[in-house]
């Protein structure tokens, strides 16, 4: 199957990827309880990818509080706004903090161990795709790494395919759209995707393209709501190659594991 997108394009995105990849920044935590939070974090990962200590350096700070914040708190979580480190706390309850936003403030309940899982969604929702690398060597982000990627690249493709009425015109940008997820995803496995597997992805592909045909005919038959059934279908497809792709990676690496 022939994609309706340059070769060049394609290669772009691989370049694109390898710079992601090469990106070490890791998770600075701070606050009580850091080496505990470091640790949950870390888990069946690379340890080096999170550590304790001062946001300097890091891809994201995560401040643990006490209790409500105090002044040695706000001053390094200020360090951090003044050196553009996104910061994401942990309280027990949402306290309003200084350069925080209230939904990256994560709550944790009274009596329960830290809420890595909701963490890891707000750190995905925080970091946006700039999360790829960290997700590749942290396995416990991968979930919500992968989920944002899904949803935003989904979205994407819905306002695209809805806005443009000349037929085909959204072809290319639509696919470009399919393999960036599809890549990003690879990568948030740890997978690299080399030019020699690039038939593989255009395998993977085929998929979408068969649903925006599906969509140029439904178009046809339903006048008038035709930019709706464009933009249901460029998100319907968008996500199921998502999920596709997280579970055909999830086995690589189980297979590889």
């Amino acid at each position: 199957m022939k994609l309706p997108l340059k070769p060049l394009a394609v290669l772009g995105l691989l370049k694109e990827l390898r710079v992601v990849a090469a990106d070490d920044k890791p998770i600075a935590v701070g606050g009580p309880l850091a080496e505990q939070l470091v640790k949950e974090i870390a888990r069946g990962g690379d340890a080096r990818a999170v550590r304790t200590g001062g946001p300097e350096g890091a891809a994201v700070y995560v401040h643990v509080l006490g209790a409500a914040p105090t002044d040695a708190d706000e001053a390094v979580i200020a360090r951090a706004h003044r050196q553009r480190v996104p910061v994401v706390a942990l309280a027990g309850e949402h306290y309003s903090i200084p350069h925080v936003l209230p939904t990256d403030v994560v709550v944790i309940p009274p009596g329960q161990g830290f809420p890595v899982e909701v963490l890891a969604h707000v750190l995905a929702a925080r970091l946006g795709e700039k999360a790829t690398a960290l997700a590749a060597r942290l396995p416990v982000l991968r979930p919500a790494v992968c989920e944002w990627l899904i949803a935003s690249f989904s979205r994407k493709n819905a306002i695209l395919a809805a806005a443009v009425f000349i037929p085909g015109v959204d072809l290319p940008a639509l696919t470009l759209n399919q393999m960036r997820l599809v890549l990003r995803i690879a990568a948030a496995h740890g997978v690299e995707i080399s030019n020699d597997r690039l038939p593989e992805l255009v395998a993977v592909l085929g998929g979408g393209l068969g649903l925006r045909a599906l969509a140029r005919e439904l178009v046809d038959l339903v006048p008038g709501v035709g930019w709706a059934l464009k933009g249901a279908i460029a998100y319907a497809g968008t996500r199921a190659l998502g999920e596709a792709a997280v579970r055909y990676f999830s086995a690589r690496v189980e297979e590889a594991g």
